[in-house]
């Protein structure tokens, strides 16, 4: 399941989450995540685990700076609340699998 995250949905959907939520820090104009995305997608369809969400960092600029994006794309993993993990760049899918079983 993937879905966007928006400052009026975020507390909802990954503070209250019940599951650990993966985020996807993306713009539109980068190519690395463009190269990432169909990973990303992937990951939100054949996991059951975790929850996948998407924020744009033109369109949701303050969760970008409440989580101090300075480098996109880049992946955090919310677990109770609480960042538990952070990988910076493009990665591979089996990269991103191991960075997601690592952290949650």
């Amino acid at each position: 399941m993937m879905f966007e995250i928006t400052n009026a949905n975020f507390e909802e959907k990954v503070i209250k989450s019940e599951k650990p939520v993966l985020i996807d820090f993306w713009a539109e104009w980068c190519g690395p995540c463009r190269m990432l995305a169909p990973s990303i997608e992937a990951i939100a369809n054949e996991r059951e685990d975790i929850i996948v969400g998407k924020i744009n960092v033109d369109n949701e600029g303050q969760l970008a700076v409440t989580f101090g994006i300075d480098s996109i794309p880049t992946l955090v993993i919310v677990k109770n609340g609480e960042v538990a993990g952070r990988l910076i760049g493009y990665n591979s899918k089996t990269i991103v699998n191991t960075f997601i079983d690592k952290h949650i």
